[in-house]
């Protein structure tokens, strides 16, 4: 079958070298629109995404998520723009619906020229004395709990190709 959506969910890739040259403000506002529009739980739309591209706050970040794996490189693989996606835990779907916000976004990234990347351990950073104190200073509520740091920007070089999808990994029931 051949449809634009399939072929692009095929295509993307995590991209793990990035130019410095900061992302347009029309790319990033169309990756955080498809954000915007992923599914949630009863329509409530409570994921929140703090975008970041101030470069000392986004090495804030970086040196926080590169403490918690215990190395000293940029875990953010110099990606200019992270977007931090949070999950109001009121909500029972709160991990889903961000997830599903932070998915969108990286399908979104490249059908706009931008390269992206899912980085984990949100909610380690946000659990953190500093990471709450970034949140107060965000205006995050508390009940938020941190989901992913989608990061954003310009691939430097030519992405690895896509790996032979594994076999015996759908089991159908009829």
């Amino acid at each position: 079958m051949n449809n634009p959506v399939l072929q692009a969910m095929k295509e993307r890739r995590s991209i793990k070298k990035y130019s410095p040259v900061q992302i347009h403000d029309d790319e990033l506002e169309a990756v955080l629109e498809a954000g915007l529009y992923a599914p949630n739980g009863h329509g409530l739309q409570a994921s929140l995404m703090v975008v970041v591209q101030d470069k000392e706050t986004r090495d804030q970040l970086s040196r926080m998520n590169a403490e918690i794996m215990g190395i000293e490189k940029d875990p953010f693989y110099n990606a200019p723009t992270v977007v931090v996606v949070f999950g109001n835990t009121e909500v029972r779907t709160w991990l889903e619906d961000a997830t599903l916000s932070a998915g969108n976004m990286l399908l979104a990234a490249p059908a706009v020229g931008l390269g992206g990347c899912w980085i984990h351990r949100a909610r380690q950073m946000f659990d953190s004395e500093e990471g709450k104190a970034l949140m107060r200073r965000w205006g995050v509520p508390e009940n938020y709990l941190g989901v992913a740091n989608v990061v954003l920007g310009y691939a430097a070089g030519t992405p690895k190709p896509q790996p032979e999808r594994k076999a015996g990994r759908i089991i159908y029931v009829r």
